[in-house]
């Protein structure tokens, strides 16, 4: 509708498009045809502009963290005020626009408060709240997300699909995974699957191994191990997991996952038709029945002692060991089947108390805890008023016995 604003604010996380928008918004503002929301493709600006273009003298691209300073942006403001060479605008492209200095940042406010007709701003950065409030009030804010994994396998799929390269579902939702909905980082990690693969493609065991992902088999293994109580099959996993060279970090990060979809799958078992659930098909029957074989209860104290396991893992000198305690944890008794963890601690308590030897007298700190749990009144014993000092001591009125000398 010809109402193009004269400055932009493209803010998100990085590897989310936001220099890629401002090139394609670029395009549509100097196309021939345009102002257009479709670029024709076939006048000049457009092929200049094209993602393998050669690029446009009037689309000028900055990188704020290497021109951060008053000089750059001085130079900036006095070319600025020239008219395009052969484009509709001139166009600056402001990439980590948050690194420029308060100086540099000062020196643009007047040109972005009345800029000339034929110029347009626009500012990526990851972090809008450290630019210049002045110039951030003056732009139109756009804010960019993260791409869910959905979507992003969609579009690696097709990326595959174009280069001839086979690929599997499960290997492409590993890539997804791993770049936490950054597309910039998908296909980075993608290209160097890409690069490794052999005649077969990219493969699930390859993506496996070269992201560091733990096997699903490890996993079900854990799951199966908490379910029947095995502390001995639970115990084999990490031995599995430390003699196969695994990250001890990466495998809790892993299992804390899979323990969170769980808890999802419990409390809400069609999730995953809601797209809460990131798996393929032929996985969520399993994880279904894991989730139903531990129960909501336990899968929630379970994921508290993972997390809090993984934090204690940062740094740790003894993996292993760390990796071993946690193991354990997850094997005590916890709250499920309706009785409270405070309760069976009391039972473990009582058992403790009922074991002691019936000679036992002396009174102690266990059984004045199962008495208050009783809400009786602990059993104490009577003991004798210990004698005064002066019953025990010897007098200090009686004189020093006399020392016979030679003389006697």
């Amino acid at each position: 509708a010809n109402r193009a604003h004269h400055a932009y604010l493209f803010s998100g996380p990085r590897g989310c498009g936001k220099p890629s928008s401002a090139r394609i918004l670029a395009r549509s503002l100097n196309c021939e045809q345009g102002p257009t929301a479709e670029p024709c493709g076939v006048c000049r600006s457009c092929i200049e502009l094209a993602p393998s273009g050669p690029g446009s003298i009037d689309v000028i691209e900055l990188d704020a963290a290497s021109n951060r300073g008053i000089d750059q942006a001085r130079e900036l403001r006095e070319k600025a005020v020239y008219a395009p060479a052969a484009s509709r605008f001139k166009i600056y492209i402001i990439d980590e626009a948050h690194q420029l200095t308060t100086e540099a940042a000062n020196a643009l406010l007047k040109l972005v408060e009345e800029p000339p007709e034929h110029l347009r701003f626009v500012f990526a950065t990851t972090e809008p709240d450290k630019l210049l409030g002045t110039i951030r009030s003056r732009t139109h804010h756009y804010p960019f997300r993260l791409v869910p994994s959905k979507l992003l396998v969609e579009n690696l799929s097709m990326i595959c699909e174009k280069e001839g390269v086979p690929a599997d579902a499960a290997a492409l939702a590993l890539v997804a995974r791993a770049s936490g909905g950054s597309v910039r980082d998908a296909q980075s990690i993608l290209g160097q699957l890409v690069g490794g693969a052999g005649a077969e493609g990219v493969t699930y065991s390859e993506a496996l191994t070269q992201l560091g992902f733990t096997n699903d088999a490890l996993l079900d293994a854990v799951i199966a191990a908490l379910a029947a109580g095995e502390g001995a099959r639970l115990f084999d996993v990490i031995d599995d997991v430390v003699s196969g060279g695994h990250d001890p970090r990466r495998f809790v990060t892993d299992l804390l996952e899979r323990l969170r979809d769980l808890v999802i799958l419990a409390a809400a078992p069609e999730a995953a038709e809601h797209g809460l659930i990131d798996a393929p098909s032929d996985r969520l029957e399993v994880l279904r029945l894991q989730a139903e074989s531990l129960g909501l209860p336990s899968l929630s104290r379970a994921a508290d002692i993972v997390s809090d396991g993984l934090t204690t893992l940062r740094g740790a000198t003894a993996p292993r060991l760390q990796l071993e305690l946690l193991a354990a944890r997850l094997l005590l008794p916890g709250g499920d089947a309706g009785v409270s963890t405070l309760a069976a601690r009391m039972d473990a308590v009582e058992r403790r108390v009922a074991s002691m030897p019936a000679h036992t007298t002396t009174v102690t700190r266990t059984t004045d805890v199962v008495a208050e749990a009783a809400n009786t009144r602990p059993t104490t014993t009577t003991t004798k008023t210990p004698r005064r000092l002066s019953e025990v001591a010897p007098t200090t009125d009686a004189k020093p016995p006399r020392i016979a000398d030679d003389a006697d």
